[in-house]
């Protein structure tokens, strides 16, 4: 099941405490939320990793040279005769059969993604359980979807291996997203470079361990890095890039890929509205609200970012998301009872306040927090009378924050929620004119009453710049194969 389909309430205590390692050298801990984004957890060639709720250091890995990248590509392509040779039934199963050998490492692997990205531990857990079963679902929906069609008694389709697929993920669910990409390009026979964010190395390295005892060597390998890296494996003799992360990045990916025709799948972040009319719920309406925009610190694609609310139920909806606001705790990962923990880094943190700050002096009404929040974390924050003007609105910004804004004309409000470049999900609360309200809205993915993301193997999609291909479903599937007609 992919992890951004789930919309959890506040969470139950939890009572497992984990011990912290010691911190790196006085110097490096100071300077952890002064670096600059590029290459700032980048030292003496090592990748460092920290703990963003007090800076510890988590642990390091090596940095990829980029002159090794070719290198690695090259091994990868020479993997790539056998690994496609054995047959999708055969890579299915050895597939499985990796995901197989997660189940002792559960408990190491949450704890690495608390600790390197700021999530509380349950929510870790559940990444990790779900990661391992969505592994050997993915393989066999995969295996079913690649399977030759026959079109008439002269005409069937089949769908063969590209080659090599460079797979780029993003830090907010490090072994969730990356699932989602490796593994539909394993079994359609494609040997897989994996870039991990340089957030999260530690997990994606143990996450890479644990299948490689399983699968033939080339056939998944890993490079360690920042954007660098991650240009250079764009560029590189790669076939297929599948990526998740910001639009502006997946334009760059785009342009360095053109020049190769290479084939692309990418994700590239949104910025949700949701539309609560008249007849809504009015409290299953605000608990979704505050649970989509407070879910995983709000670091997540399809958090809901601004809401359009009908004036006539807005005093009562806003007091109740203020309501339920105040019952979820902030606090590091490993706290009891914490559904809301830091975010995952220094840059993050000063964007939401820059976006907070900025609704402030243009006269939002600060119903819940404001832009005095603490270093690292911050507190559940309500805002209502968002405007077009707003970077609430105009913008994603990926931290927990309900922002709000009312309408008299649910026209207004339509045309709000499609004034942006975005389009990856949407929300509408509401009874007599949800689905004709629904069908106006310019989204990949629409939810009813409901989150985004359908039930089963739904295609994970977006619309308009928050997305080129897809995955999921058989038709998402097929996108990491080459697709092939034969008359015989």
């Amino acid at each position: 099941m992919d992890q951004e389909k789930q919309r959890e309430q506040p969470l139950a205590e939890v009572e497992k405490d984990f011990g912290f390692v010691p911190n790196l050298k006085e110097e490096m801990d100071q300077n952890r939320h002064g670096l600059s984004f590029l290459g700032e957890n980048q030292i003496n060639e090592q990748l460092h990793s920290f703990d963003p709720s007090n800076d510890e250091l988590v642990g390091s890995v090596a940095i990829t040279p980029l002159e090794s990248i070719g290198e690695i590509v090259a091994r990868a392509h020479s993997a790539a005769t056998s690994w496609k040779n054995i047959g999708i039934t055969r890579r299915m199963e050895m597939v499985m059969q990796a995901f197989a050998g997660m189940e002792p490492h559960m408990t190491t692997l949450a704890e690495l993604i608390s600790r390197e990205m700021g999530k509380d531990i349950r929510r870790a857990n559940g990444e990790v359980s779900g990661t391992a079963y969505s592994g050997v679902y993915i393989a066999q929906a995969t295996n079913e979807a690649l399977g030759p069609r026959r079109l008439s008694a002269e005409t069937r389709v089949e769908y063969k291996p590209l080659g090599v697929a460079a797979v780029i993920s993003p830090w907010n669910y490090p072994l969730a997203m990356a699932n989602n990409l490796i593994v539909p390009a394993l079994v359609a026979g494609n040997t897989v470079v994996f870039k991990p964010s340089e957030e999260t190395p530690l997990v994606a390295k143990d996450y890479v361990d644990i299948l490689n005892r399983n699968l033939p060597e080339g056939v998944l390998e890993v490079v360690f890095g920042d954007a660098k890296q991650g240009k250079a494996l764009v560029e590189s003799d790669v076939n297929l890039v599948a990526f998740t992360g910001s639009m502006a990045a997946g334009k760059d990916i785009m342009a360095r890929s053109a020049s190769g025709l290479k084939r692309l799948i990418m994700e590239l972040g949104g910025n949700d509205p949701m539309i609560v009319l008249n007849d809504a719920d009015i409290n299953s309406a605000a608990r979704f609200a505050v649970a989509s925009s407070f879910e995983n610190a709000g670091q997540m694609c399809t958090s809901t970012e601004r809401i359009y609310v009908d004036a006539g139920i807005a005093d009562v909806f806003e007091s109740r998301v203020v309501e339920i606001a105040r019952t979820y705790r902030v606090g590091p990962w490993n706290e009891p009872g914490v559904n809301i923990g830091p975010l995952v880094n220094a840059r993050q943190h000063a964007k939401v306040l820059k976006h907070i700050q900025d609704a402030e002096d243009k006269g939002a009404r600060m119903l819940l927090g404001g832009s005095d929040q603490p270093k690292r974390y911050i507190h559940p924050t309500v805002i209502a009378d968002m405007s077009p003007e707003m970077l609430l609105e105009r913008e994603e910004t990926f931290g927990p924050v309900v922002a709000m804004s009312r309408f008299k004309n649910v026209e207004d409000a339509i045309e709000r929620a499609n004034a942006t470049d975005y389009g990856l999900g949407a929300v509408v609360f509401g009874k007599a004119e949800a689905n004709r309200v629904a069908d106006q809205v310019e989204a990949g993915m629409v939810g009813i009453n409901q989150g985004v993301g359908g039930m089963g193997d739904a295609p994970w999609v977006g619309a308009k710049q928050s997305g080129f291909g897809f995955h999921g479903s058989a038709d998402g599937h097929r996108l990491f194969a080459q697709t092939r007609v034969v008359n015989s």
